[in-house]
Formats: structure tokens, sequence, C-alpha cells
């Protein structure tokens, strides 16, 4: 059984991750994010602030070398002058992981390196508590990519940005299916509480 597509309208935040990730969410290949923030997320620190956003991919040549996808995994491309979303998600629950422990045990349910982890787990000022954002997400494909122009407001080191009006055929579809999602929910939650 698969939850049918969503008919309310979403918020119209993006969320900036690396291609690869989106794209592995969107495969269903995963259903965490594990992140810090960017350089301009302010004082108080990256914060999941939408529990509904879309996926906004950013590119760089170096993503899949800090993957443990396949070597030969494609790398997805910009069109170049053209943002392309592709994927929705909605995060089920956070939590602030501050045991490395923890990070290590959730290792075969991402796709990021283990030296990647650590470093987000320990960036940060000095004195500071290493930690580490783990959001748990139900993603949904879009059936047709929405597609817009690129702008200098979607650029920056920041997570969170405004998207234009929804296309007027928006659409979508789970990722996973229900069994599938609360399954993933269970094993984590059984995973952070050891």
């Amino acid at each position: 059984m698969t939850t049918e597509a969503l008919v309310e309208t979403p918020t119209l935040a993006g969320f900036k991750e690396w291609a690869l990730v989106c794209a592995a969410l969107e495969r269903g290949e995963t259903s965490l994010i594990l992140r810090k923030g960017g350089i301009a997320e302010g004082r108080a620190g990256f914060r999941f602030k939408h529990s509904d956003f879309f996926l906004f991919p950013t590119f760089f040549h170096e993503q899949l070398a800090r993957t443990r996808l396949h070597p030969e995994t494609v790398v997805p491309t910009p069109e170049p002058g053209t943002i392309t979303i592709t994927a929705r998600a909605t995060v089920e629950w956070t939590e602030l992981v501050t045991d490395p422990a923890i990070l290590e045990k959730l290792t075969p349910l991402h796709i990021l390196q283990q030296s990647v982890v650590d470093e987000r787990f320990h960036y940060g000022k000095e004195g500071e508590i290493p930690a580490i954002n783990v959001a748990f997400l139900r993603v949904w494909k879009l059936k047709t990519p929405w597609k817009f122009p690129d702008a200098p407001k979607y650029g920056g080191c920041r997570s969170w940005i405004d998207l234009p009006d929804l296309p007027t055929d928006f659409a979508e579809t789970p990722a996973l299916t229900d069994e599938e999602h609360a399954r993933r929910s269970t094993t984590l939650r059984e995973l952070l509480a050891k």
C-alpha cells in the first residue's frame, strides 16, 4: 500500500542539499539528512525551520568522493541557467545527536563518508559541544520536474531559500511505500534510543 499524492499546497521553501543526497532521497536509498549548517546560518546555527520543503540540489565536483556511493554513480549535472526540483520532503522528526557512537550506528542508513559526518559533527566554535542534526524525512517525487530560471537569490552558503510559485501541473508520489517508511522509522528510533 502506498499513500496517494498530497492535495494540500506545500510550503514554498527550498532546502539546499547536495544533488547526490537529493537523488538518493528521491530514489528511496535513504530517508536521512545529517546537517550542521551553512556559513550564513546566523548565531543560532542551523535548525530545521520548515517541516515541509522542496529539495534544492546543489552541485560541486567533489560530491561523489564524499559519499559511499559506487564510484561509477552518475553525478547529476545542472542545466545551465535553470533550477530543476524533482522532490519534496516532510520532516517526520529530528534529533540533535551529541554521541559519535550513535552516528556510527547510523552509517548504513545514509550515503555520506564517515569522514564527512565526523567533519560536520566537530565543526563549530571552540568550546562548543560537538553535535549534528539528524532528520528523518518522508520524500515525495514530483511527477513532472519543476523548472524555473536560476537567480542570484538562490546562491550563497545558506540552507533555506524561498521558491517561486508552484507550476499548475504540480503532482507527486511517495518515494517509499507506507510500510517501508514505517519500518525505517522504527529502526531509526531503536538505534537512537540505544
